[in-house]
């Protein structure tokens, strides 16, 4: 597949929906958020779960001002979730958000989940789970199954879990997501593999999942997409992000 022939965003008869999700660590906004504005709106995305999202001074103004000039609406998260948070498009209607705090271990970072229930139409709805796992092993192993231990808790039949998980795809932690939800790198390949670091990537430590509903149409870091320059890539922040086009059938109680 092309890199500008991953799908647009659409409603299909059948009640289903193809939405465009976006997975991307912003590293609290520090870095140039000019680039990182227009490499998230050349991305088109309908959702996007953000990483290290601002959390302190003045956070919910900074997520607001990314949120306006990428064309998108605050849904859930920050400060509130240490980090991760939702943005979304008006296309899509919120029902229903969990901000979560993970256990934490003494002397390590606070970790925490955000999360929302999303309808796309009148009758595609997608649960939606932004992600930043632990730098030790051993509580990111715990945090992974905590994560999918909360997915039955959305009450949607289809997700999406897209984070930093800082581990490649050989590691427990990220075995144990993918043991349960599909790799979309793995299923549907598009655009490049590797997210970190912009200036020399060469490893995949952020990824998306989707449950076994949801039909995988390309998913991967979006070089070379129109609109998309490597000098914004760069300036951004310290990862590269991750682009995703699913389809979401139609709830089956409709």
């Amino acid at each position: 597949m092309e890199l500008a022939d991953l799908p647009a965003s659409r409603t299909e008869p059948a009640g289903s929906a193809v939405v465009r999700v976006l997975s991307y660590n912003i590293r609290s906004m520090r870095d140039d958020t000019a680039a990182l504005a227009r490499v998230i709106r050349a991305c088109a995305p309908d959702v996007v779960c953000v990483q290290e999202a601002p959390r302190f001074f003045r956070w919910r103004k900074k997520a607001a001002r990314l949120a306006r000039h990428t064309g998108l609406t605050y849904v859930t998260g920050g400060a509130t979730t240490a980090g991760p948070m939702l943005l979304a498009s008006l296309r899509a209607h919120v029902e229903h958000t969990e901000e979560v705090l993970l256990p934490r271990t003494p002397g390590l970072h606070q970790r925490g989940l955000a999360m929302a229930v999303l309808r796309f139409g009148p009758h595609a709805r997608l649960g939606v789970v932004s992600c930043h796992l632990s730098l030790a092993s051993a509580e990111r192993f715990e945090q992974a199954g905590l994560l999918l231990g909360r997915l039955g808790t959305l009450g949607a039949e289809h997700l999406v879990v897209a984070g930093d998980l800082n581990e490649r795809p050989k590691g427990r932690s990220f075995r144990r997501l993918s043991a349960e939800l599909q790799d979309g790198w793995a299923v549907e390949p598009w655009g490049t593999e590797h997210t970190s670091t912009p200036a020399d990537p060469h490893q995949r430590i952020d990824a998306l999942f989707a449950s076994r509903g949801v039909e995988v149409l390309g998913c991967g870091v979006p070089t070379g997409l129109p609109g998309v320059t490597e000098a914004d890539l760069l300036a951004a922040t310290d990862h590269l992000p991750v682009l995703a086009a699913v389809r979401v059938p139609a709830d089956r109680e409709v």
